[in-house]
């Protein structure tokens, strides 16, 4: 299918495999729908009106394993919600239909709120992987519930989508040439499912596990493939940035600058908005950054008093608090607000609320990742190895200081101890970019996305979450698989 030249993304499934890529040229906002405010126009909301704002946010997310059969290297790719259908006496598993009920039902809040003339908000955060997982259980009900808040100005214009790394891979551990092939694949999925309008409209980005690298050239990519693959804003956790003299955020509810700097000296930057506090799904269910925004008032900005704004994100269906809780707080509490005084707000409305007053991205405070101060004070150019050798000499110094980026949790690396599943995915992503660069395949055929799927799978971070196993056994496995498409199809 094209429009204008352009090819567009066709069906969300073609022969079992999610569609993900092959229209890249059409789904970044600033190459297929005439850039400019994609929410704030459709809220009618008044910034001169608003004290506060709180911004929520629903991580959702089921990773992709190959446990459809018994045998390990024979069995299907499915995706663990469907695993857990199949399975409900093993552990938490019978929460299966719990868990893709919260999967939809925020689609009924939003709707029933918005019905009875209220204002609801909220941000939504859901992996590639469980997408195609609900296509591949055939929950087309669940889709298509969704679909009425993606696609649909009349309610979408009370939900922000996040774009996020398809395959849910955390960012510091992942291959760089890939991070891109991530973003731009959830892009593409998502256009595929709920159609090029709905994804002009997304413009934040929320990375997996909250995870931000910290190594300057990563970061520098990182930032880089987020701004040509459409995002303008990402959302951070507080204690993985700092001020560019190494203290802590001083402001955590107005907008910042993330700005990355490479070992060659080259800079890239995004606007950030930062969410406080750790990743308590309490502090979603039971509605605290509401209470918190009810207690702040306008702050200025580059000459301008602008609202501040409270935000946070947890999982959507993980626990009794989230699954039992968040329903009656999360639409008592939408129905007490307005459009005055202290609202609810998402992150690209309230970004573009921002910009009307004057306030350019350029005024926002600078930031960077953490630790990247104490670097610069020591690193004088030189390029990477000289950084390496800068490093090295600063943990020596310094037993805190580490290039492994941060996350909602201080207590957990993705990285140490995980060779075992590191290794073969390493040689998985350079085994498929070199392929890519000597045979050029169609990216819009099967092979290359049968290939791309596995390179995107097996790079979850489940696979390291859950411990040594099991989990690090089904990362292998689709390594394995992967090289073989590549071996044998290309």
């Amino acid at each position: 299918m094209t429009s204008n030249g352009r090819t567009l993304p066709g069906p969300s499934l073609i022969d079992g495999l999610p569609n993900l890529c092959g229209s890249e040229d059409s789904i970044v906002p600033d190459s297929s729908i005439a850039t400019g405010p994609a929410l704030a126009p459709h809220t009618g909301m008044d910034v001169r009106k608003i004290r506060s704002a709180m911004a929520l946010a629903l991580h959702m997310h089921q990773p992709t394993i190959p446990a459809g059969g018994h045998d390990l290297r024979t069995a299907a790719l499915i995706g663990n919600l469907q695993c857990m259908f199949e399975n409900t006496g093993d552990g938490d598993n019978h929460n299966a239909s719990v868990f893709a009920q919260c999967y939809s039902r925020i689609a009924d809040f939003v709707r029933n709120l918005a019905d009875a003339g209220h204002n609801p908000r909220i941000m939504l955060d859901y992996s590639g992987n469980l997408l195609w997982n609900l296509e591949q259980m055939g929950r087309r009900d669940i889709l298509d519930n969704l679909a009425t808040i993606a696609s649909d100005l009349k309610y979408a214009r009370y939900v922000d989508w996040l774009g996020t790394m398809w395959g849910h891979a955390v960012v510091p551990s992942t291959p760089v040439p890939d991070f891109k092939r991530h973003m731009l694949a959830w892009r593409h999925h998502f256009a595929a499912l709920f159609g090029m309008e709905a994804v002009a409209r997304v413009r934040g980005f929320s990375p997996p596990e909250m995870h931000l690298p910290n190594d300057p050239d990563v970061a520098y990519a990182f930032v880089k493939a987020l701004r040509e693959s459409g995002y303008t804003w990402v959302l951070l956790q507080e204690h993985t940035v700092e001020n560019q003299d190494g203290s802590g955020i001083r402001r955590p509810h107005i907008p910042h600058r993330l700005v990355a700097r490479n070992s060659d000296g080259d800079e890239a930057w995004i606007t950030a908005l930062i969410k406080t506090q750790g990743s308590d799904t309490k502090l979603v269910a039971q509605m605290q950054p509401l209470g918190e925004a009810r207690g702040l008032s306008p702050v200025d900005l580059g000459g301008v008093s602008i609202p501040p704004l409270v935000s946070q994100i947890g999982d959507g269906e993980n626990g009794g608090v989230m699954m039992n809780e968040f329903p009656h707080a999360y639409n008592s509490g939408m129905a007490s607000l307005g459009r005055e005084g202290t609202v609810a707000l998402n992150g690209t409305e309230y970004l573009e609320l921002i910009e009307a007053t004057g306030v350019k991205p350029e005024a926002f405070p600078a930031i960077q990742p953490l630790h990247q101060a104490k670097l610069w004070g020591k690193y004088s150019g030189g390029g990477r190895a000289a950084l390496d050798q800068t490093i090295e000499s600063l943990r020596k110094e310094d037993h805190r200081f580490h290039m492994d980026g941060g996350s909602w949790t201080n207590n957990l690396s993705w990285v140490h101890g995980y060779d075992n599943v590191l290794s073969p995915m390493q040689r998985f992503s350079a085994a498929f970019n070199e392929k890519e660069d000597k045979v050029h395949p169609d990216r819009a055929g099967r092979p290359y996305r049968n290939a791309l799927v596995h390179l995107l799978c097996s790079q979850t971070s489940c696979f390291r979450y859950w411990g040594q196993g099991r989990w690090t056994d089904y990362a292998i496995e689709i390594c394995r698989r992967g090289m073989e498409i590549l071996n044998h199809d290309w």
